[in-house]
């Protein structure tokens, strides 16, 4: 009896479950058994047959090469070759002699007018295979045109269905959007920011644990900030779906990656870490002594013996506070100008939508002319593309934009907001030593020690606070009045804003 190999494929591993795999295994059994074949071995292969290089397929034929089996069976001629090349390749064992039988194609490759069809039919699946690759390409593009990105969602991202834009996962964008913020901060590796997100919860598609490279293409990928782009092309597209970060984070990001911003490190969490300078510019350095004393010490040899206590450094920020708060009295005068800034916002808010709004069209115009030109063969693809990423980058920048100018709050609820700032200040001597310094941070950039006494650098709007309330600080009474203007406008624009902590950029040495 002679011994046959069986062979059977489908396209997609979810057939692999259905009943395609198991009817080409049926019709295979039942024709080795008419014929009188013994099925020595299975291959069974879960690929597409568009390309050469199938595992399963090239194993197969090695063995039949070696001659381990007198022939084999496949189901139809398309199972076997779906390209020229492969078929070549099943050629050139017919003319070495192994047999190569089809189940349902009842062909004779012995003969020269069954080997003639065998060939047509074969040429006909091969091109049935091309057409089908460029429908499913222009469907492909298609979605993407439209701003849909057709394959699956990335972390932070669900799944719509076809042609819906993805939206963002309840559970895991607020993750993904911190992992964005806190690696833009530049004081944490991709390695802890791993570990930061596991203990969080995240896990990998599947379930798994998220690989470094994972998180490294994670933070590359512009589809955060709306963008579509297709790695193997490198092309860019715009997206319909909501922006998870902002392009000022994810600008952040890149520019630590890239090595154009510095990343701090650090092995203990003082206090003020990355908040103390020394009057020489450089940061001074957490201490622990006798396990229980911390100093924040210039290491500068410039600077011998500069330093300072942190109790000394807690008193010297109880100092400040009152210079940084409003009365009940002041907050009133406040409120007063409310009325009058609003009227002017709104007109100032339209002029700026009617600008955003005029260069969007200027780039629209732009990527029209881009795209005539790359028609008429007047410019490279490459060189297309690489204008197309710019403009579209600029485009994604200026629709940020505008979004956030309609989502502005009124001043009313900015003025609101100032005031629970002013309310947790109140309460600073109560708070854990973290919170004190995240609330710090929020008013106070950094603090230069000069001799032994601390200037702080406020941020806005905190140093115009500080003219109103320190008699050092504030001239005249006349100027009161500006004052409480510009107070009520930073107020109004900082809040836009979110309200940021600070504007520290990252350590540039290593801290203790």
């Amino acid at each position: 009896m002679k011994h046959y190999f069986a062979y059977v494929r489908v396209s997609d591993p979810q057939q692999g479950k259905g009943v395609s795999l198991g009817e080409q295994e049926e019709a295979i059994r039942a024709y080795a058994a008419q014929k009188g074949f013994d099925i020595s071995e299975w291959f069974r292969e879960l690929e597409t047959a568009s390309a050469k290089g199938r595992r399963v397929f090239t194993r197969m034929l090695a063995k039949l090469q070696r001659g381990e089996a007198d022939g084999v069976i496949i189901h139809k001629i398309d199972r076997s070759a779906r390209n020229l090349e492969d078929w070549t390749t099943i050629g050139r064992l017919v003319d070495r002699g192994v047999d190569v039988q089809f189940a349902h194609d009842r062909i004779d490759l012995h003969t020269r007018g069954g080997r003639l069809s065998a060939d047509i039919m074969a040429v006909v699946a091969a091109d049935y295979i091309r057409n089908l690759r460029e429908e499913v390409k222009k469907g492909f593009y298609g979605r993407l045109k439209q701003g849909v990105y057709p394959l699956p969602a990335p972390m932070g991202y669900i799944d719509k269905g076809a042609g819906h834009p993805k939206e963002i996962d309840g559970a895991t964008g607020p993750m993904i959007k911190e992992a964005f913020e806190i690696y833009a901060r530049g004081d944490i590796s991709i390695r802890e920011l791993r570990a930061l997100l596991e203990a969080k919860g995240l896990r990998s598609r599947r379930g798994g644990r998220i690989s470094i490279a994972g998180i490294a293409k994670m933070l590359r990928n512009p589809f955060y900030v709306g963008l579509i782009r297709i790695a193997r092309t490198n092309e860019m597209f715009e997206g319909a779906h909501e922006p998870l970060i902002s392009r000022r984070t994810f600008d952040g990001v890149q520019a630590i990656i890239d090595g154009r911003k510095s990343a701090g490190r650090r092995r203990h969490d003082f206090k003020y870490r990355r908040y103390l300078r020394c009057a020489c510019g450089r940061l001074l350095t957490g201490e622990l002594q006798r396990n229980q004393h911390v100093y924040y010490r210039c290491h500068a040899e410039t600077c011998p013996g500069v330093s300072i206590g942190e109790r000394d450094v807690d008193a010297e920020v109880a100092r400040l506070l009152p210079q940084i708060v409003l009365t009940g009295a002041d907050q009133k005068v406040l409120r007063d100008m409310v009325d009058k800034h609003e009227r002017n916002e709104h007109t100032a808010r339209q002029k700026e939508q009617a600008r955003i709004a005029f260069e969007l069209n200027k780039l629209n115009a732009s990527m029209d002319r881009l795209v005539d030109a790359l028609v008429d063969g007047t410019l490279e693809k490459e060189l297309f593309e690489h204008k197309k990423r710019l403009i579209m980058e600029e485009r994604s920048r200026l629709a940020e934009l505008a979004k956030r100018h309609e989502n502005l709050v009124s001043l009313d609820e900015a003025v609101k907001k100032f005031e629970q700032q002013n309310t947790a200040l109140l309460g600073y001597k109560v708070l854990p030593s973290t919170e004190q310094r995240i609330l710090l941070d929020s008013v106070s950039s950094n603090a230069v020690l000069v001799g032994k006494k601390l200037e702080f650098k406020l941020n806005s709007p905190y140093q115009l606070l500080r003219k109103l309330t320190d008699p050092a600080y504030c001239g005249p009474y006349r100027d009161r009045f500006r004052t409480f203007e510009e107070l009520a406008f930073e107020v109004w624009r900082l809040a836009q804003a979110g309200w940021p902590a600070n504007d520290n950029e990252p350590a540039e040495q290593e801290l203790a």
